[in-house]
């Protein structure tokens, strides 16, 4: 069993206890956060929401937040002795997929 949902503007296919990791939500560490918006769910078959699939629901649980790798960028011009680096690193938070409903 399996469920396609979108969470904060992105789509993400979970299963139960699977790990996934979002841009940083405003819950603390073990609260449980329902997920209303389900796309996709496919449990023996396939339904597709229109846009969200009727009833379904899935329920995860924030494991941790943590910090994200750093994204290093760079622009350099040739013979002009120009160059600029930056980097930046995005907050997430860990989700543990706890059930997924059916509707």
């Amino acid at each position: 069993m399996y469920a396609v949902v979108k969470l904060q503007g992105h789509q993400y296919r979970v299963e139960p206890e699977a790990l996934i990791q979002v841009p940083r939500l405003a819950a603390e560490v073990g609260a449980e956060i329902p997920i209303e918006s389900v796309l996709l769910l496919q449990d023996g078959e396939v339904s597709v929401g229109q846009p969200f699939a009727r009833g379904a629901r899935v329920t995860a649980e924030v494991v941790r937040h943590l910090r994200g790798p750093k994204v290093v960028g760079v622009k350099y011009k040739k013979r002009k002795d120009y160059r600029r680096r930056w980097g930046q690193r995005s907050d997430l938070t860990e989700l543990r997929i706890r059930t997924i409903q059916a509707g």
